[in-house]
């Protein structure tokens, strides 16, 4: 039995290591409050200030931030206000930079960013209480996590939005009323960052302010993850098949069910489709299969659904946002995905009014649409075209760097649906990636090889090993290191 003893000593081994990497962030006990790196001299920022002792259930000093509700014009009968939480850098070298952050949904709270992937504060799924995130994105640079579009979280008013070129109006209007209260910011470096439905958002939002000059910012580049970039035919039908192969442990289904997929797979031109058409460089643009010239696919060649009702039979607590986790499932503080919590944290009135939040039934995703269809005034979807056949080109060749990231077991959006993406879009004066993207490239420091990465004409791609959908929550260390290279603090996205 010495190698059942083995493993036992190499698990402790492993706790031990996990316990060392986790303390980095513990402060001493009797530490008072440290200083903020950043002042406001305005008295209206007053308002917003949140005393980092008196957070509910945070039985530390998180520090000093500020949060609250800002409208998103001047105007004197403005309704719409977006709820914001500001948290400045930790280190005074710092603080010429500031990141915008966004969730996607459409209509998921960025406060789930906040509190379960890169801010300071981490309550993530099965934890028992919060504690110091050590790879919060508050140590390299200024965040603000931001609830939009109007619809989302504590934000307030009707929306009245049909597409992404009125939601980046609206975020360039609040970040303009922002900047008159917190007016010490004016003048730093912008980064816009987001995930999943931020793959609209995010390019969208970048694209009018560099269209739109006017900001006190200088928007220098964007990092989205797990992005909606194209339909989702591209994202979720064509790659499917080959990703449940691909983890065939996690998606054990009988030899009928795998033919009856092979057969739509087949019929449907998914399965030679990342040989023949995914090549480096691309032959041209690539074709849109499964729609019968539309641009949703057909009932005969939905793949996807089938695929993950079929895992559910089989795995009651299937995760599409990460299909490694298995039962039993772990509860999470914001009742997303998971709801056997005790309680939903945002939306306990003394959380409320620590963080000037409005007394309403907070949700991590609104049940409300967030569009409207423009001809009617009627709830709606976007119209927007998706940002690899639109804007995005255009950010990518203005940013300094774009940052495009995925975790490799994410089934709601896969990552070789986003290679297509990219391969099928123009940029810099070229289709694609010219040249493969090059398997075990990506690494972390202490922890070896974690992926893939490659880099072209100011875009940067990174496939992450271990990681679904929500990136910075469950691989912070990975996603920490591509925001540093984002914000030119290291040379590469590896370390």
């Amino acid at each position: 039995m010495s190698g059942m003893q083995d493993s036992i000593a190499i698990q402790q081994e492993q706790m031990v290591r996990l316990n060392n990497m986790m303390s980095t962030a513990k402060s001493p006990p009797g530490i008072p409050a440290r200083d903020s790196t950043i002042t406001f001299k305005n008295p209206a920022a007053k308002k917003f200030f949140v005393d980092g002792t008196k957070i509910p259930d945070v039985e530390f000093d998180a520090g000093p931030s500020w949060s609250g509700l800002m409208p998103i014009s001047g105007a004197e009968n403005e309704t719409r206000k977006l709820f914001f939480w500001f948290w400045p850098a930790n280190n005074p070298t710092d603080t010429k930079d500031l990141i915008f952050w966004t969730n996607g949904g459409p209509g998921c709270s960025s406060l789930e960013g906040f509190l379960q992937e890169n801010g300071p504060i981490s309550w993530s799924w099965g934890q028992s209480a919060p504690t110091p995130n050590p790879w919060s994105w508050t140590n390299l640079s200024h965040v603000l996590w931001v609830e939009q579009p109007v619809g989302t979280g504590f934000s307030q008013g009707a929306p009245n939005i049909s597409n992404d070129d009125e939601l980046a109006a609206q975020v360039m209007g609040f970040l303009q009323q922002f900047l008159e209260v917190f007016s010490e910011l004016k003048g730093n470096n912008l980064w816009v960052t987001g995930e999943s439905y931020a793959g609209f958002y995010v390019p969208y939002i970048a694209n009018w302010i560099y269209e739109h000059p006017g900001l006190e910012l200088s928007l220098k580049g964007i990092w989205i993850a797990d992005p909606s970039l194209s339909y989702g035919v591209v994202q979720q039908e064509i790659p499917a098949l080959r990703f449940a192969q691909a983890n065939r442990n996690l998606f054990p289904f009988n030899s009928s069910f795998w033919a009856e997929l092979q057969q739509i797979s087949d019929s449907c031109g998914y399965t030679d489709y990342l040989d023949k058409f995914v090549t480096y460089p691309p032959a041209g643009q690539l074709p849109l299969v499964g729609t019968n010239g539309t641009f949703s696919v057909t009932r005969d060649c939905r793949i996807h659904s089938p695929i993950q009702r079929a895992v559910g039979v089989l795995n009651p607590v299937f995760d599409v946002y990460r299909v490694s986790d298995t039962f039993p499932n772990l509860w999470s503080v914001l009742g997303f995905p998971r709801s056997t919590q005790e309680f939903i944290y945002f939306n306990r009135t003394d959380v409320q009014d620590a963080i000037h939040a409005p007394h309403i039934t907070w949700t991590s995703c609104t049940n409300t649409d967030v569009y409207i269809n423009a001809t009617t005034g009627a709830p709606g979807s976007d119209t927007s075209i998706p940002s690899t056949l639109s804007i995005l080109p255009n950010v990518i060749d203005k940013s300094i760097r774009t940052v495009i990231a995925h975790g490799l077991a994410d089934f709601i959006l896969v990552a070789e649906g986003t290679r297509i993406a990219i391969q099928n879009m123009t940029w810099g004066g070229a289709q694609g990636f010219q040249t493969p993207i090059e398997n075990e490239t990506f690494t972390v420091k202490n922890m070896g090889v974690y992926g893939n990465t490659h880099t072209e004409r100011k875009l940067t791609y990174v496939e992450f090993y271990f990681s679904g959908h929500m990136t910075p929550q469950f691989v912070p260390w990975a996603a920490f290191n591509t925001i540093s290279f984002l914000l030119g603090r290291q040379p590469s996205p590896s370390s």
